[in-house]
């Protein structure tokens, strides 16, 4: 039986929610660069990690309470949600935090480039998505194009920044594995679930590792601005878009919803340009471009 023309799914060409709220996670992603390199000023970095996980896991909770209320789960799902917010929250803030405390910013940016390919790649593998030509040709673009803008700030690969660079690469490889397995687990639980219950089973090893800092704090030495920096980014960078991406992941697949990683450097140089006065390069915008063409052509049959 055919669908009906209201069951059909949108036609990858028209612009939809899912691609305005996956660029407003992009903006929100990309801005949040500077808005955490603010608060870690004057709050430790394991500290901020732990605060600002601890309070999104809480806040995630409440939601899924009010909105969905509490549903006992089978047991082999929980531990598959189990699994995802070890890999996916747990082992990726680690990695990520500890990792830019040991390499630069440049550094981060390029090697965090390989998320869109590692998605793809494993998301074909196991059958979950299909590698189309025009989601491979959009590979070939962005990804140059990501490298274009990081690299731009000068990239410094060397033996004192090597363990940084692994754990960026550890990092990657933790978001891909979250992203492709929040496909695999299907439409039979919510978007706002699988982020809820990920957040909430990650969420005590990120508190607990931070937690010797979290205790040597002096809240009064810690000023209004970093404060309201560490509430945003656990409420609209991770809260909000988390369950934006995990939604989008189920609607649009892993493949074409990771290709919109590529547009976060972007909007975070367009970020320092404006609060920083960093003026874009000749390169950055290239890059920028060839980013642009990449999703478009991502949207082809």
């Amino acid at each position: 039986m055919s669908a009906s023309p209201s069951e059909r799914p949108p036609s990858p060409s028209a612009f939809s929610l899912s691609d305005l709220a996956l660029l407003t996670v992009v903006v929100i992603w990309g801005t949040n660069y500077t808005v955490v390199k603010e608060a870690l000023d004057t709050v430790p970095a394991l500290a901020f990690m732990s605060l600002r996980f601890g309070l999104a896991a809480a806040a995630m909770g409440v939601l899924l309470l009010w909105l969905e209320g509490w549903k006992p789960l089978p047991r082999a799902t929980l531990l598959r949600l189990m699994g995802l917010g070890l890999v996916g929250n747990t082992l990726y803030q680690l990695c990520f935090m500890l990792g830019l405390s040991h390499t630069t910013a440049a550094n981060s940016g390029m090697l965090a480039a390989v998320t869109p390919v590692l998605v793809t790649v494993l998301g074909g593998v196991l059958g979950l998505d299909r590698l189309t030509r025009p989601v491979l040709m959009a590979l070939v673009l962005a990804v140059p194009g990501m490298l274009l803008v990081v690299g731009a700030r000068g990239p410094e690969l060397s033996a004192e920044t090597r363990l940084g660079d692994l754990l960026i690469l550890g990092g990657s490889a933790c978001w891909a594995i979250y992203t492709v397995g929040i496909r695999a687990m299907g439409t039979e639980l919510s978007a706002m679930r699988i982020t809820a219950m990920a957040m909430l089973t990650g969420a005590p090893g990120v508190v607990l590792v931070g937690l010797p800092e979290v205790l040597r704090l002096e809240p009064a030495r810690i000023g209004v601005g970093a404060w309201a920096g560490l509430v945003y980014s656990a409420l609209i960078p991770l809260v909000l878009s988390y369950f934006v991406w995990s939604r989008s992941v189920q609607k649009v697949g892993s493949s074409r919803t990771s290709l919109y990683n590529a547009g976060i450097p972007v909007v975070a140089a367009l970020t320092a340009w404006g609060i920083r006065g960093e003026r874009p390069t000749a390169l950055q915008a290239a890059g920028a471009a060839l980013i642009l063409s990449g999703v478009l052509v991502s949207r082809r049959r």
